[in-house]
């Protein structure tokens, strides 16, 4: 069998040649041509003399071309590594150097960042879509024909970088089979199905993130539903774009229904949507309240990683949308909940989240540390229990990540920054509950002296040096952090220190 994830794709095509694939704009693609050009390209890379295995980054926001980019990657049988069109030369120069891309595909908004990020790679190419070199790539690949040996399971498809502990990204190695493990076993869900044919699927979820490239995107094109492109998220607009469209289906985060919530009109404008579901991060019980009073609508929240493609638990699975649980597992994957000695946790006791299944992913780049144990376990660093009805609810979102808009921000990556700057002696970063994203960043900073350091300062070089969801919305300046016995910032007593109103709550 061939599992290259870029055969779903074909199958629509072949089932629905004249039928809408993508609406973008005022652009309306069919299954057929974006077939054709997906097709094309992958032929354009293997005549550059790409060759299976090799990584192709994308700086690219969600448009047509990411999805033709996206698929002609994976036909060709090389690594996608979607990057967000949001980070600076400095965070995209280091996962272009650890990836060994030999490509990075820019749009005209990204193309000097990725530039100049690729000036110290030599053997990086930088071609920016729209330009004259991504047409003279495509005219390359025009009339011949691709072979397409048959893709295993195990053959790598993405490179997804999220941030680890030490500041350090790292990327975790997702394959065609994991990919489409998780699009099946979303498909078999049926009370309410996950994905129709018939749908038409708002995707304003960013596609260099797992959420929206597999859960979003991927489960849309192996059902052959219609896709409308958003590159951002605008409350008014995507209502408008809702209606316009007739959508019945809205992946989302958080922030999407707090701000429709907000909204007049928005029950009327949401009126063809037959689901919608939410993840990324968690979907605040007050939030899922305000919106179903104000537009009558139910949302469906799961529980996934980037590790496991992503999604693990959604309450999808019972078809019942239950205020704070995440829901059951999919059919497919295993969950333990573990205690610290590594024994199961008593019935309704918290516990280390472990999942085992076929969407987990086969480590980190490149030599595959930390993926799954000897038995197929991975263990998520996530905590939570199980209910009496056999739903999971999370009660920590793994320790030190803050989650801002579903993304990923680890704490130690903003520290290393500000303590590059002049007058800084030490820093605490923390998250704080915000009504819009979730969570945001918070910056305790530790001066050399007193007023060698400003807040202002502080915020300017952040901007300078992180992509603008990881930079602090709230920086303090302190006289003195709390440490343990061994000298590391006891981040467990800030709290007791500077006071809940310390941080934003």
């Amino acid at each position: 069998m061939n599992a290259n994830i870029a055969g779903f794709l074909r199958a629509s095509a072949e089932r629905d040649p004249e039928g809408i694939c993508l609406i973008s704009g005022g652009d309306r693609l069919t299954w057929q041509a974006v077939d054709r050009a997906v097709d094309v390209l992958a032929s354009a890379l293997v005549q550059r003399g790409l060759h299976a295995g090799d990584r192709v980054a994308l700086l690219l926001g969600n448009s047509v071309e990411f999805v033709i980019a996206y698929y002609g990657i994976a036909r060709a049988g090389l690594v996608c590594v979607p990057l967000n069109p949001a980070y600076t030369v400095a965070e995209v120069a280091v996962l272009l150097a650890d990836s060994g891309a030999r490509l990075l595909l820019v749009q005209e908004s990204t193309r000097s960042v990725g530039e100049e990020s690729a000036e110290a790679l030599p053997g990086c190419e930088v071609i920016a879509v729209g330009s004259s070199a991504w047409r003279d790539l495509l005219a390359s690949g025009e009339g011949s024909v691709l072979a397409e040996p048959a893709t295993s399971g195990d053959a790598l498809a993405l490179l997804l970088f999220t941030a680890g502990t030490s500041g350090r990204p790292k990327g975790a190695m997702l394959t065609h089979g994991a990919l489409r493990a998780n699009i099946e076993m979303l498909r078999s869900l049926d009370n309410p199905a996950a994905v129709r044919a018939d749908d038409v699927v708002l995707l304003v979820l960013p596609m260099f993130h797992v959420y929206g490239l597999n859960t979003a995107l991927g489960l849309a094109v192996s059902a052959g539903a219609t896709i409308v492109l958003s590159d951002r998220f605008d409350p008014q607009e995507s209502l408008a774009m809702i209606r316009e469209h007739g959508v019945t289906s809205v992946p989302g985060a958080p922030a999407m229904f707090a701000a429709w919530s907000r909204v007049p009109g928005a029950r009327d404008a949401l009126a063809s949507v037959r689901l919608m579901s939410s993840g990324g991060s968690p979907l605040p019980v007050p939030v899922l309240e305000q919106f179903r009073e104000q537009t009558g609508r139910a949302i469906f929240e799961g529980y996934g990683m980037t590790e496991t493609a992503p999604v693990v638990a959604t309450t999808l699975v019972s078809g019942e949308p239950r205020p704070g649980s995440v829901g059951r597992p999919l059919p497919g994957v295993e969950v333990r909940l573990v205690d610290e000695a590594g024994g199961e946790v008593d019935e309704g006791d918290p516990g280390e989240l472990w999942v085992r299944g076929p969407s987990v992913f086969r480590g980190y780049w490149p030599h595959g540390e930390g993926g799954p144990d000897a038995e197929g376990w991975f263990r998520s660093g996530d905590v939570a229990y199980v209910d009496e009805d056999g739903d999971l609810h999370l009660v920590d979102r793994r320790r030190e990540v803050i989650l801002v808009n579903g993304f990923n921000v680890y704490p130690r990556e903003i520290e290393l920054v500000i303590d590059r700057l002049e007058g800084v002696a030490e820093t605490a970063v923390v998250g704080v509950t915000d009504d819009d994203t979730g969570e945001a960043v918070m910056a305790l900073v530790v001066p050399r002296a007193e007023g060698s350091v400003t807040p202002e300062q502080v915020a300017d070089f952040c901007a300078q040096q992180l992509a603008r969801f990881k930079c602090p919305t709230t920086i303090r300046i302190v006289a003195a952090l709390p440490h343990s016995a061994t000298g590391k910032v006891a981040k467990g007593r800030l709290r007791e220190v500077y006071g809940d109103g310390g941080f934003g709550s």
